[in-house]
């Protein structure tokens, strides 16, 4: 675990991040980043991070939607039991 000390930058506080901490959340210099507050912690979201993650949850939401046009639950295709509301 590695620490950083909370400073002023202009009206701001800057928090700086240590090399070996950047490194292995793949940080580069200038890129954006999220940041919230989360339970009186501070959580750094990598956008582009984020938006891969999102590719590639849809990317996998597509992939199943093909699948469960192949597949039946008693004869019913899973397709149908979606379109009138039910789970099986």
């Amino acid at each position: 675990m590695s620490h950083s000390i909370v400073g002023k930058w202009g009206k701001n506080l800057a928090i700086r991040v240590p090399m070996d901490v950047a490194r292995a959340a793949g940080l580069t210099d200038g890129e954006k980043v999220e940041i919230e507050a989360c339970d009186g912690d501070l959580v750094v979201h990598r956008l582009t991070a984020r938006a891969q993650a999102r590719q590639d949850a849809e990317r996998a939401a597509g992939e199943i939607m093909t699948e469960s046009r192949l597949h039946s639950l008693g004869g019913t295709p899973i397709r149908e039991l979606l379109n009138e509301g039910r789970r099986g």
